[in-house]
């Protein structure tokens, strides 16, 4: 039965109608009818043989019908067609794919298959009863398999693509092998044969039509003349009949280079030129073998062949391989040779052997280099010059005498001197036309033992040519300097040294610098020399003892004792010094070690304990600490003017906008004393001592002679005023109104009468104020403001 479900492709419409005829026929039936199978549950219990056998569906896919696609139909045996038995379907696309009608058992495909999606379905089919809901057969499993059609062109997964093919390449060379893939079923028909074809590209390409291989089928291709191909490639199926799928796609192809073209110069002749003043490793020119092929096959190596200039230039290629630097190898000198001939080869660097026939890769031109004339500077006939010098070289000494030239043909008079930076202090001296150098200064070794300098020339005619060499000038060593000891300019003696006891080394030392070494001899001082006290013993290595001649040392005898020293060196000429020596009497403990000298003069007494010092400086910070409270608590007892209301004593202003009441004001003091200064002298018996006016500020009408006339009463009540005033005005805390140092200068019967503006509104008159240049300097910036300020009268004051 299996067999008779696999139809031919060419039968497809009959399809529905084979699928109709495969009913599910029964082989036997064991047990009770249907009917009696309620009867008893033994019935059930044994096994009853399937109904019906069946082994696989087939459909088409891509049915495009409007009605469901019938696939088949499932009938059971006990089925007597009274529709007590229903038909399930489980599996695979059961219930959204494919359907059952469970009175008929019909099957049909209610989507459309897609075989490239899913190429068969596993379902399982049972005959139930309706009312019972029990299985009567048991289930079975089958096979909806999807037949393929053509309905998938085949496709290149991977285009377009790119392939390269070097040139030249022969007819038949294998470029690339392209795939096309068909998803139709490749064991059904021959939707999946694929057949490839050229559609763009020939004659310079070709394809396999079975393998897909692209291949050359031009033979010598050249890239030079063209580098790039573009191939169109078709994949057919159906063994590409007619009414096959295609698909095509692009190849780019590339042709690679080989070394097949010789390089070429794009002159026979350089023309070139350089200064003479050019240094070795400057550039000269480039020259450029020009080779048609690219990358590594163009790549060039220059060299000189030949010509007079092999040895004074130099020729390299450039970090790209293809240019020729030519550079200076050697100095030039125009007036040694103006001019250069070279012969340069180029050749490639890669070569493929199976092109030599198409050589020789390489090629030769000439190079012309002129060498151009250049004002140089002068030339020294040494670039360095070492000089030596001893330091007691009398001034004016000729050291050297340089030389230089101009190595121009014109030759120049050079003209020298010293780069004064190198020789900050003026040692030296050269002249200007000779080049003799000479000191000016004496010479110290000890201080400066080397001078490098820098002596210049310059051209006579063309101030900027300047050369420079550099002069070392040693200065050797004399002995001009005396010995003398070192460090131990004073020693120290116990009280119980013995006679012949070292008490101390001396050594000397010496500035100079003597070739064989420095050597000291020792002695004492003439004056010394029988003293009883101490002795000298010269070690012979430039160290002396210094020994004591008796014991018996005490501090109450003699605490210091001066020995001189006698020194010498051992050079001509022989320099001599004499050194005091100061050793003191000291109190020593039985190991020699110091524990008190006289010269210990600010030593404590020993009963004064560390304790006892520190309470002491305590004791005295303490003190200090109270004198500064103090000083600043003296410093803040006055306090500033009108800071606070309460405090102001001295005043009894309660409104601000009245005005001071000047002279007449007797109400808080005895006003008597800041009446008009000029009757002042009438009332001296009813003067306070305590206050006195402040003369110099009153207008220029009070006579000067008046107001120091008053006595010792005025003076008194003067400088309190002015004291007063003074204070008043270096007090940051002082308001700017009335008060008591100002009451004198205004309000009524005061000779300035009243300054207020209260009042001001009552008169429609234009005020006139230059009277205020009559009332002295103390109205002077009110004059300027509101008056006019009388400039060709003197001042007063």
């Amino acid at each position: 039965m299996g067999d008779r479900l696999h139809l031919p492709a060419v039968a497809s419409t009959l399809l529905p109608l084979a699928l109709g005829i495969l009913t599910l026929l029964p082989h036997s039936l064991q047990g009770k009818p249907a009917e009696e199978e309620n009867a008893g549950s033994s019935a059930l219990l044994q096994r009853v043989k399937r109904g019906w056998v069946w082994n696989q569906f087939f459909v088409l896919e891509e049915y495009t019908g409007l009605e469901p696609l019938y696939i088949g139909k499932l009938h059971s045996d006990m089925d007597k067609g009274d529709g007590s038995i229903k038909y399930i379907l489980t599996g695979e696309g059961a219930g959204t794919t494919f359907t059952i009608d469970d009175s008929t058992g019909d099957i049909h495909a209610i989507q459309r298959l897609d075989r490239e999606v899913k190429a068969q379905y596993i379902l399982r089919a049972q005959a139930r009863n309706r009312l019972t809901d029990r299985p009567l057969e048991p289930e079975s499993e089958f096979i909806v398999k999807i037949q393929d059609i053509n309905d998938n062109e085949p496709r290149f997964l991977d285009g377009p693509y790119q392939a390269s093919v070097p040139e030249m390449s022969k007819i038949g060379t294998s470029v690339i092998q392209l795939t096309a893939t068909d998803a139709d079923d490749p064991t059904y028909g021959n939707s999946a044969r694929v057949v490839y074809s050229i559609l763009e590209g020939q004659p310079y390409f070709s394809v396999d039509a079975k393998t897909g291989v692209v291949r050359v089928s031009l033979a010598d291709m050249d890239r030079e003349t063209r580098e790039n191909y573009t191939v169109v490639i078709q994949a057919k199926d159906m063994g590409g009949q007619l009414g096959g799928l295609a698909g095509t796609t692009t190849v780019n192809i590339t042709l690679s280079d080989i070394n097949d073209n010789p390089p070429m110069f794009d002159q026979r002749l350089y023309q070139m030129s350089v200064p003479e003043s050019a240094p070795v490793g400057s550039v000269v020119g480039r020259i450029w073998a020009k080779d048609r092929d690219i990358g590594v096959n163009a790549e060039m190596k220059y060299s000189i062949i030949d010509g007079d200039g092999r040895d004074t230039f130099d020729i390299s290629t450039d970090p790209t391989n293809l240019f020729g630097i030519i550079s200076v190898k050697k100095p030039l000198d125009f007036e040694t040779k103006p001019s250069y001939t070279l012969k340069v080869e180029g050749a490639n660097i890669h070569l493929d052997p199976s092109l030599r026939h198409r050589g020789p890769f390489k090629d030769v031109t000439i190079v012309h280099v002129s060498v151009e004339d250049v004002d140089e500077p002068p030339l020294f006939d040494s670039p360095a010059y070492y000089i030596e010098l001893p330091e007691d070289a009398e001034i004016g000494t000729v050291l050297k005498t340089v030389s230089a030239r101009d190595p121009d043909a014109a030759n120049n008079t050079v003209r020298y001197s010293i780069e004064r930076s190198t020789d900050p202090e003026k040692y030296f001296y050269i002249e200007i036309t000779s080049g003799s150098l000479m000191t000016v200064r004496s010479l110290d070794r000890e201080e400066i033992g080397w001078h490098n300098i820098t002596v210049l020339a310059m051209e006579m005619n063309n101030p900027t040519q300047i050369a420079s060499a550099s002069v070392a000038v040693r200065i050797l060593d004399v002995n001009d300097n005396p010995p003398s000891l070192t460090h131990y300019l004073e020693a120290y003696v116990c009280e119980n040294a013995k006679a012949g006891q070292l008490i101390q080394t001396v050594t000397a030392v010496d500035p100079d610098e003597p070739l064989g070494g420095q050597h000291f001899y020792y002695s004492l001082a003439p004056e010394a020399a029988s003293n009883p006290n101490f002795t000298l013993r010269d070690n012979q290595d430039n160290t002396a003892w210094i020994l004591t001649r008796r014991g018996g040392w005490s501090q109450q005898d003699q605490t210091v004792f001066y020995l001189p020293i006698f020194i010498s060196d051992g050079e001509q000429p022989v320099q001599t010094s004499t050194s005091t020596l100061t050793i003191r009497v000291c109190s020593c403990d039985q190991e020699g070690n110091v524990m008190s000298c006289n010269a210990e003069a600010y030593s404590l007494p020993a009963s004064l304990s560390r304790g006892a010092l520190i309470a002491i400086l305590a004791c005295i910070f303490v003190l200090l600490v109270m004198i500064l409270l103090m000083l600043s608590l003296r410093t803040h007892r006055k306090k500033p003017y009108l800071c606070d209301e309460e405090e102001n004593v001295h005043e009894n202003i309660v409104r601000y906008d009245d005005e001071g009441g000047g002279e007449e004001d007797t109400e808080a003091f005895d006003i008597a004393a800041m009446w008009n200064p000029r009757e002042a002298h009438h009332h001296l018996g009813k003067m306070r001592q305590d206050m006195l006016p402040e003369i110099e500020s009153l207008s220029r009408y009070v006579p000067q002679a008046c107001v120091m006339g008053g006595g010792s009463g005025d003076s008194n009540v003067h400088g309190y005023v002015l004291a007063k005033l003074l204070e008043a005005d270096v007090d940051p805390c002082a308001p700017p109104y009335d008060s008591l140092q100002t009451y004198a200068y205004e309000g009524e019967g005061s000779v300035a009468e009243s300054l207020s503006s209260l009042q001001s509104g009552t008169s429609n008159t234009d005020h006139e104020y230059d009277y205020l240049n009559d009332w002295g300097p103390r109205f002077k910036k009110l004059a300027e403001m509101y008056g006019v300020l009388e400039t060709n009268s003197p001042p007063m004051w």
